[in-house]
């Protein structure tokens, strides 16, 4: 490793990753390789974090990190890390879901937010292709990929994300988007059980709740993968390809201190 790069265990303790210890340091070392890496930003669309009075599954805490996403995700690319976009994108009428023809229809997310939220007449048009609310509402730039066939939690299924992942030799990926105790948290699950190296910036994904989402982390960093602050990641990844962190996100622990407000 270039730098004194930390992560965090139970999301609470601060810890240096180990370095010399045979085994170990390699490892990691692999682990924050940028050229095998790929960022996988979950969901960031208009359905969760648009700036509309009423959304079909509003994540505030997401929102509030658009510019967050747009700017790690920008220092990523000036380091030839790939950015994949993925969008929950259910066929127009709700037969993916809402009125599948199974006895079982409705995935159980659906099903159970019932008993959490209000009723909200706009939450069975989620993810329906044809509709505004599948707009991204994050930075694309052209080079971007896109898995548009997400359709339960997991960003793994059913998609081809696997299959480009592979195709483009990568082994460790950088989980951004939403939720971090949902789509989020079962992507890295997904991610780890295939043997890819799973990093979670703890500053850039937003979960349900604060309560929710640290429950998350907390559970990434003890099975899944490094729990880290973005701006710590991006200086490891800077030095490898030796060039020089910007200036402002020099000796910060997140990047939203660095990022301008959203509505």
């Amino acid at each position: 490793m270039k730098t004194s790069m930390q992560c965090y265990i139970a999301n609470r303790e601060e810890l240096v990753l180990p370095s010399g210890v045979p085994g170990y340091d390699d490892a990691f070392d692999r682990w924050l390789d940028p050229d095998k890496t790929a960022v996988v930003e979950i969901d960031m669309h208009r359905g969760h974090v648009g700036p509309d009075d009423r959304l079909t599954l509003s994540c505030p805490r997401a929102r509030v990190r658009i510019p967050a996403h747009n700017r790690f995700q920008a220092e990523c690319r000036k380091v030839g890390i790939p950015i994949i976009h993925i969008q929950h994108w259910q066929r127009y009428g709700g037969i993916d879901d809402l009125n599948s023809k199974k006895h079982n229809r409705q995935a159980n997310w659906r099903m159970l937010y019932h008993l959490h939220f209000e009723e909200n007449e706009l939450m069975d048009e989620h993810s329906w292709e044809g509709t505004k609310w599948l707009d991204l509402m994050t930075e694309e730039v052209e080079g971007d990929y896109y898995v548009r066939t997400k359709k339960r939690l997991s960003a793994f299924y059913p998609t081809d994300l696997e299959f480009l992942l592979h195709n483009m030799d990568i082994e460790n990926v950088v989980i951004t988007g939403v939720m971090t105790d949902a789509c989020c948290l079962s992507t890295a699950f997904d991610a780890a059980n295939r043997d890819f190296r799973v990093i979670m910036p703890r500053d850039v994904v937003g979960g349900y709740t604060e309560e929710f989402e640290n429950a998350a982390l907390q559970i990434v960093s003890m099975h899944l993968g490094l729990v880290v602050d973005a701006p710590t990641l991006l200086a490891e990844y800077f030095a490898r390809k030796d060039m020089s962190l910007p200036g402002d996100l020099s000796g910060i622990n997140d990047i939203n201190e660095v990022c301008e407000a959203i509505d």
